[in-house]
């Protein structure tokens, strides 16, 4: 089982709001399994390595130095820390802070020094978090499940949420006496199941006030359709989880909900890159990464996909935007497509890291525009 630790927006913000040489940052890709821990610290020994040359080619003063190296090495030799890992580790180390998150993403080794974090490779985990609810609801039974990527999907306690069918109404109905309508009471089971959908989604108001996360119906029809239109929560997902839930396991539950969540993220990408499409002959999206550093930094961006993986080195003016780009990365320099993105996100955007095959024109970035710039 995977051990994942995802950053909070608040934590994502602070992050980029962080100012401060020098500032280190390592993503590592690790294995779950126990047998790969050393593996894996040996690595992280090797691109801590790495860090500390670019630091003291660049004249850091060793004292500035020092707690990065330590903190790193502490990590190294705590045995619990490698006993339960992910798919991926992401380190941010300076003098005044060390935090580390385990990610489900499959992400490619890398290390920034500069004065400031990297955070797009982070950015992926919480662009498509796998979180959601599913409601499994059939006559005989109804019950919310949460999935989530770090924790096993549990059942979700809804104050005067019914039982099943016959809680809600009182009365059973013809599907729970003999499995079928029969001709003549279509009608009538029709608008009893509506009762019963109208009464489930007015227990669930409550606990997804509020919220944005997709709700994941687990049904049979009619009873799926009845429900997905009456329910008044306006992130019901199009796709059900099909047939009787009722004695379904939550794990089944699960794996069928991470489905449906991939496709919900799928369509998100060619919804984004529709609207790229539109608006690039108004003069409102851009690939070109000058053009984008520009409109970030005026907070022009309204949404920015980044390629979670490639580094573009260079430096970002801070009032005016121009990008200098350079030979390769140093302790100064950053990744310029990193800082567009946090620049963005400090500007209240949205920042999707993607895979270049998903990227309009399979460019560094596609930024759609709140107005031209």
């Amino acid at each position: 089982m995977l051990h994942i630790d995802l950053p909070s927006r608040t934590e994502i913000e602070s992050l980029a709001q962080y100012r401060g040489a020098p500032a280190v940052s390592i993503y590592l890709r690790t294995a779950p399994t126990t047998q790969d821990a050393q593996a894996n610290r040996i690595e992280l020994k090797n691109l801590a390595k790495e860090a500390v040359a670019q630091l003291e080619a660049a004249g850091t003063d060793k004292r500035a130095i020092w707690p990065i190296e330590e903190a790193i090495e502490h990590l190294v030799e705590d045995d619990g820390f490698w006993a339960v890992q992910a798919n991926s580790l992401a380190i941010f180390a300076a003098a005044d802070r060390f935090l580390t998150f385990r990610l489900p993403n499959h992400l490619v080794n890398a290390v920034e020094v500069s004065d400031r974090f990297h955070l797009k490779p982070l950015l992926r985990s919480v662009t498509f978090p796998h979180h959601a609810y599913v409601l499994a609801i059939g006559v005989g039974a109804v019950r919310l499940i949460e999935v989530s990527a770090d924790l096993p999907p549990h059942e979700v306690s809804v104050p005067g949420l019914p039982r099943d069918f016959r809680a809600a109404l009182g009365r059973r109905s013809h599907i729970e006496k003999d499995g079928q309508m029969r001709s003549g009471e279509q009608t009538s089971e029709s608008a009893l199941l509506t009762r019963y959908a109208r009464t489930v989604d007015q227990a669930l108001r409550p606990l997804l006030k509020g919220a944005t996360v997709p709700l994941i119906v687990a049904a049979a029809e009619p009873l799926a359709s009845v429900f997905r239109n009456a329910s008044s929560y306006p992130h019901v997902a199009a796709q059900v989880i099909p047939g009787s839930a009722d004695d379904t396991p939550d794990h089944v539950l699960a794996a069928g909900a991470r489905q449906v969540l991939d496709a919900i993220y799928a369509e998100d990408i060619q919804a984004l890159a529709a609207l790229f499409a539109a608006r690039e002959p108004q003069d409102r999206a851009t690939s070109d990464i000058a053009r984008a550093a520009k409109a970030a930094t005026y907070g022009a961006v309204d949404t920015l996909l980044v390629d979670m993986d490639t580094v573009v080195s260079g430096t970002v003016d801070e009032q005016s935007g121009a990008i200098a780009y350079a030979g390769e990365a140093d302790a100064v320099n950053y990744g310029i497509v990193d800082e567009i993105a946090r620049r963005v996100l400090l500007s209240g955007g949205r920042v999707v890291a993607a895979r270049r095959d998903d990227i309009p024109h399979r460019a560094d970035l596609a930024a759609i525009l709140r107005y031209p710039v």
